[in-house]
């Protein structure tokens, strides 16, 4: 006979002091659409590693969640970085390369030179027709980005850049490449992030421009959009096509204005990907919090069981404590504080809970938890993912311990 005292899994809601009117709403419209829109699509093109279709990437243009960051006057919404990773929490439980698509938009690839083309693409960007790819590592450079050999050589009004770029997300179909190269070599005295300038490669989607090949990289998860290693051979981009913001002007030091630009996109970089962690994590508690009563062993569904149920708790509370640290982060960078600490903090614990939380799931699973029936073992993949990129574990760990402790 069916048990009639199941417990349904229940999302989370926004509690005091967080919870404003349009916070609620929008939280409620990113879940709708994610339980109905992109978790069929993911259960139907994750398992043959397909990519994201462009019409799902439209819905979510016509929301207006590419724009989430960027002021109203630009066409964006004018909201901050608690709303954009509400947002993508709420995408990635459902399909976490969804939730990180976001971060292609939210003003990316609108720094340039000229003040009236940079407001114009703002407003692209706001509209979800200016989504891009990031092109910053390379075979012999990713957590040291000072590292970077790809070289940019003036020639006229062009640049022309020639080098090798790997872990290029969505490359091919996007509406431009963000590729960073050197424009010269540090001078005596200068950081070894001297000379190094983010240059914007305009395409059209699904192809690439003359000068760059792609070759796709074989992910073991984070499907949805394909990732490539990049050869750039002679790629001339104009000067109105150097951005700014990254590194600062040509030439900047590292401690410019500019820098510090890029330390607080990297920050919120940290925290977003702490709550698409925290969406993969809270996915598989719910999966295992339905599993637990559905399946049946010796007479009882294996819920009934004490230490499955405490692993469940456990795996519960580590999910409610990672969203609410994020939040707390979230709300500090929003404030304008630097947040550099706490914001390596939250990516480490957040991603390296969504790897145990993951893995407790599949065990819980048992047999089934090894098999593609289920979505767990996605959760499982992509949340490995998650203590790697924007900054390794490893990474997160030295930040912190830099600004507790004299550098060696």
């Amino acid at each position: 006979m069916a048990r009639t005292d199941v417990v349904e899994p229940r999302p989370p809601a926004l509690p005091s002091p967080w919870a404003t009117d349009q916070r609620v709403r929008l939280m409620e419209e990113a879940r709708a659409f994610a339980r109905d829109v992109v978790m069929p699509v993911a259960d139907r093109l994750d398992p043959k590693k397909g990519e994201m279709p462009r019409a799902l990437i439209d819905k979510m243009a016509k929301k207006g969640w590419f724009g989430i960051t960027i002021p109203a006057e630009y066409g964006g919404m004018g909201l901050g970085v608690f709303e954009y990773c509400l947002v993508s929490e709420e995408l990635a439980r459902a399909w976490l390369s969804v939730g990180s698509i976001l971060a292609r938009g939210q003003g990316l690839g609108t720094q340039t030179i000229d003040d009236e083309r940079r407001l114009a693409l703002l407003r692209k960007s706001a509209k979800g027709e200016w989504i891009g790819s990031i092109s910053l590592s390379e075979p012999a450079a990713g957590s040291d980005l000072a590292g970077v050999r790809t070289r940019a050589v003036r020639d006229g009004d062009d640049w022309v850049l020639t080098g090798t770029k790997r872990w290029a997300g969505f490359a091919k179909g996007a509406d431009f490449i963000e590729v960073l190269a050197r424009t010269r070599d540090p001078k005596k005295g200068e950081p070894r992030s001297a000379g190094l300038e983010p240059f914007l490669v305009v395409k059209k989607p699904g192809t690439f421009p003359k000068g760059i090949t792609g070759k796709v990289i074989d992910k073991i998860g984070y499907h949805g959009f394909l990732t490539f290693e990049l050869e750039l051979d002679g790629v001339r981009v104009p000067e109105s096509d150097r951005l700014t913001g990254l590194y600062g002007d040509e030439g900047a030091d590292a401690d410019s204005g500019g820098f510090a630009s890029v330390q607080r996109g990297l920050n919120i970089a940290r925290v977003h990907t702490a709550a698409r962690a925290v969406g993969v994590a809270r996915a598989a508690v719910e999966d295992t919090q339905a599993y637990l009563q559905e399946r049946e062993q010796f007479g009882h569904p294996i819920g009934d069981f004490q230490a499955l149920r405490f692993a469940l708790a456990d795996m519960a509370a580590e999910v409610d404590q990672a969203r609410a640290y994020w939040r707390q982060v979230a709300h500090l960078l929003d404030q304008g504080e630097p947040a550099e600490r706490e914001s390596a903090m939250v990516k480490l614990l957040a991603t390296e809970m969504a790897v145990r939380v993951t893995n407790q799931a599949m065990q819980l699973h048992g047999g089934n938890g090894y098999t593609t029936e289920r979505r767990v073992e996605r959760y499982w993949r992509d949340a490995r993912l998650t203590t790697i990129f924007e900054g390794t574990s490893e990474i997160q760990r030295r930040i912190i311990s830099d600004r507790m402790l004299p550098r060696p």
